[in-house]
């Protein structure tokens, strides 16, 4: 099928926008590590049950050494060190910002792409890439801004925890295909068929284990342990966690691990940055806000850059 890694590219914004939604409701109430520690724990069950009933093996079945090597460096790059400095760095330049200096992922997922496995892109996608790119910038920078002056001032430790989280989840991207790739090429003949379609969520269940157990090293050594037992007897905490963990690690991570199996990292990374656009259909609708002419020119810069992947 024609552009499917685009198409999954854009299921993977939608859920991922349902998925930012949430977790900032629950970042504010237990905080971003607990938040981070219980969408990778759920994960982790929720992906076994649904290997178990497909495949017959509750676990990443035939991942070999390398398989959970390269898989494992893609979430500790883009979960642990991608997601440690986008939650960071809201503390010092903002949400707003923060998603700003996301955009750099989909130009090092590029990078990255040619650099470890080769991938090229034609000036055609290139040009794709930068006006979806410019839309995103467009529509973030116009939120908040307050006034009819911009002042550009941000604190050197916050941009540089947003550019590496921007590089954390390009990177990590990549890495992540690696090791989607070693995992199927050691596929025995007898594995069950069903396993080859299913390779996504076996590796997003790989991610979600190293990617936890690094998350939950870091609130040990916080001493914040107490406010993980807290949250898990908090209903409306493990609620948040629970819609985190479906339209994040368990559909979301699965379906861009898919998508760059189709599609070339950076243009699948560009499709997946549309979240901070889309984010701004809830806040018109459930939070009653405005919408200003900025996002309107942003949203339909964005459309265009994406229609373009489609029509080039």
């Amino acid at each position: 099928m024609n552009h499917l890694g685009e198409i999954i590219s854009l299921i993977v914004a939608v859920s991922w926008t349902i998925t930012a939604w949430f977790a900032d409701k629950a970042s504010r109430r237990v905080g971003a590590m607990v938040t981070n520690v219980l969408r990778l724990a759920l994960a982790t069950l929720f992906l076994g049950f649904l290997l178990w009933i497909t495949i017959g093996h509750p676990y990443p079945a035939f991942a070999d050494g390398k398989t959970w090597l390269w898989l494992g460096l893609s979430a500790l790059v883009g979960y642990v060190f991608g997601d440690f400095c986008l939650f960071n760095c809201y503390l010092y330049i903002g949400p707003r910002f923060g998603q700003l200096m996301m955009t750099l992922a989909p130009p090092m997922a590029a990078i990255a792409g040619w650099i470890l496995l080769g991938e090229t892109l034609s000036w055609k996608s290139v040009l794709a890439m930068a006006i979806t790119l410019a839309g995103i910038g467009i529509s973030i920078l116009s939120r908040d801004s307050g006034g009819k002056h911009f002042k550009l001032d941000l604190p050197l430790k916050g941009v540089l925890l947003g550019i590496g989280a921007g590089v954390g989840q390009g990177v990590g991207l990549v890495l992540s295909k690696i090791g989607m790739q070693y995992y199927a090429d050691t596929l025995p003949a007898d594995a069950p068929s069903s396993l080859e379609g299913m390779l996504p969520f076996a590796s997003t269940m790989v991610r979600a284990i190293i990617g936890g157990l690094g998350f939950f090293t870091i609130l040990l050594l916080q001493k914040d342990f107490g406010k993980l037992r807290s949250a898990v007897k908090d209903p409306v905490t493990m609620k948040y966690a629970s819609i985190i963990t479906l339209f994040g690690p368990a559909i979301g991570v699965s379906l861009s691990l898919m998508a760059v199996r189709y599609a070339n990292a950076g243009i699948a990374s560009t499709l997946m940055a549309l979240t901070p656009v889309l984010i701004i259909v809830p806040d018109v609708l459930i939070n009653k806000k405005k919408i200003r002419f900025k996002e309107i020119i942003g949203l339909a810069v964005s459309i265009t850059g994406v229609a373009l992947f489609f029509l080039l």
